[in-house]
């Protein structure tokens, strides 16, 4: 990289003994994604709803260009900034022995939102860290345009399949990237390692008492379940938990009426304000209904309740209603209220649950590499040979010297020989890669592709040549200590 470069002692960098980060010039920049484990509840929520709903739905992340690089070979090698060091990884799973590529455990996709609100993906991986809780992408998978402002909803979803998160969803609280990347939109910089907060899981919702949901910190909602005319007549008289529906137009009698059914009628905020309370033809039926609903849902409705978001930031709209008293007529229905609650569970620090690939900087050109990631844009000539579904591996020799691109302002960058398409973006270059233990040290991650022979198909791939400075900015990111976003019991962590 080109500015502020502070190189490292190589030895001093390890997931036991890091050194707190020097006072001088940071080579860093750094942003807040979601620190508070309230908010963070509720983007880990917002892509776990509905069995992963918005993960299926998200497409993979593109940079804005209209053309294709072409990567251009500098003059002569590139002189690291420092002495070589590396941290090694940690793993979770047992050795194993194929004579394939064996994937690791730690490699999986990010979701966000970028700036038009569309549902993205970018590849990384979970890597060595004092808090166990890092990850490594490409700096363009987190920072909008490379500076400013960050991606909404960002999180960290390893060994994603198909909608599934089999190890949990992780939210980003804190990332970090190149002073360059945040400053000049400096693709020399093209890399970020985001702090995440423990893993969350979604378990299987449970029904409770109108005391315990009220009293329930987490997600919650009312779920109707169709009773007796037996069952009513006991419970009729608990406003709020018991009502019927039907058709036509039944004469209206009064709740004593040993007949009587109890309708609720839907109204507006102000005519529910100022309706009384007791058992009575338009008074007030219980508390308001706080339903939970799609953004989609949410920008659609236009009914009598009111729109807003909950402190989790889920979208909502708020129902109120009044008593109707009728009597009976035929094919009517019979509702009682289920008061649900969504439990969620802790899963542990990433680096606990998934292991760490190990990081490298300083390291000369002309190494072997592994990278991964979950290709899925189709080449330049409209071919999709890549789902995105699983991930994809490309291996060999990076060049001996560093390459140019003039489109993202890069003057040195590693290359690789690799057909893999937008979607690998963020993916890990692995040095010393062992096929056994799955595991290796990142010493780049994806972040430009190109087609250098002209035939519309995409043959290379480059990354940002880990350096001191990258070093840097990984030492600083170690420091970022994150926790649990809800409590054992499942509630929520304010």
């Amino acid at each position: 990289m080109k500015r502020l470069l502070i190189p490292l002692v190589s030895a001093g960098l390890s997931a036991a003994v890091l050194a707190a980060p020097a006072s001088a010039q940071p080579s860093w920049a750094s942003e807040n994604l979601t620190p508070k484990p309230a908010d963070a509840y509720g983007d880990a929520f917002f892509w776990l709803d509905a069995n992963g709903a918005a993960l299926r739905k998200a497409t993979q992340y593109t940079l804005d260009t209209k053309d294709v690089p072409k990567l251009v070979s500098a003059q002569s090698k590139t002189v690291p900034d420092g002495k070589p060091g590396m941290t090694g990884p940690t793993t979770t799973s047992k050795a194993t022995t194929s004579k394939n590529v064996n994937l690791p455990k730690t490699i999986g996709k990010v979701f966000f939102l970028d700036e038009q609100g569309r549902y993205r993906w970018c590849s990384a991986t979970s890597i060595q860290s004092r808090n166990r809780n890092l990850v490594a992408t490409a700096g363009h998978c987190v920072f909008e345009h490379g500076k400013d402002d960050t991606f909404d909803k960002w999180v960290f979803v390893p060994g994603y399949y198909q909608g599934k998160a089999p190890w949990g969803v992780y939210v980003g609280a804190y990332a970090f990237t190149a002073y360059d990347l945040d400053t000049y939109d400096d693709y020399d910089g093209d890399f970020a390692f985001v702090a995440v907060h423990n893993g969350f899981s979604l378990a299987p919702e449970r029904a409770v008492s109108r005391k315990e949901f009220n009293e329930w910190l987490g997600d919650k909602w009312m779920k109707p379940r169709e009773i007796t005319a037996q069952e009513f007549v006991k419970c009729k008289l608990n406003l709020g938990e018991c009502w019927s529906q039907g058709h036509g137009t039944p004469s209206l009698v009064g709740p004593d009426h040993p007949d009587a059914a109890l309708e609720r009628v839907e109204v507006s905020k102000a005519t529910y304000d100022r309706a009384g309370v007791g058992k009575g033809q338009g008074y007030k039926f219980g508390e308001p209904i706080v339903e939970q609903v799609t953004a989609n849902q949410y920008q659609a409705y236009k009914g009598l309740g009111t729109k807003g978001k909950d402190r989790l930031g889920n979208y909502t709209i708020t129902h109120y209603y009044t008593q109707k008293w009728v009597k009976p007529d035929s094919g009517r229905k019979y509702y009682q209220a289920q008061w649900m609650v969504g439990i969620a569970k802790d899963l542990g620090a990433l680096g606990d649950v998934v292991g760490g690939q190990g990081v490298a900087w300083n390291q000369p050109l002309g190494q072997s590499v592994t990278a991964f990631g979950y290709p899925s844009a189709p080449h330049p000539d409209g071919n999709k040979p890549y789902s995105g579904v699983t991930p994809k591996w490309c291996s060999g020799k990076t060049y001996t010297k560093s390459v140019q691109v003039n489109t993202f302002k890069v003057e040195t960058h590693q290359m690789l020989k690799c057909s893999m398409t937008g979607g690998a973006d963020g993916g890990p270059w692995l040095i010393k890669y062992n096929n056994s233990k799955r595991t290796g040290y990142v010493n780049g991650v994806t972040s430009v592709f190109a087609d250098n022979d002209g035939n519309n198909r995409i043959d290379h791939i480059s990354s940002a040549i880990f350096d001191g400075e990258v070093a840097d900015v990984y030492n600083k990111a170690s420091f970022k200590d994150t926790g649990a976003i809800v409590t054992p019991k499942g509630e929520l962590l304010t």
